[in-house]
């Protein structure tokens, strides 16, 4: 069963996006490079609770 994450930004710690992972498949945590729009650029991304 694939459940939602929250993706917070690294540098301003802000939730800017959501999306679905399976959990049991892959139980690390997801990060990747997306763009944060407080901080005006490309920041990494990571797997946080709200």
């Amino acid at each position: 069963m694939r459940e939602i994450i929250h993706l917070k930004c690294t540098e301003c710690g802000r939730f800017n996006y959501h999306t679905t992972k399976e959990k049991r498949k892959h139980p690390e945590k997801f990060e990747i490079r997306k763009y944060c729009k407080w901080c005006n650029k490309h920041t990494i991304h990571k797997e946080s609770k709200l």
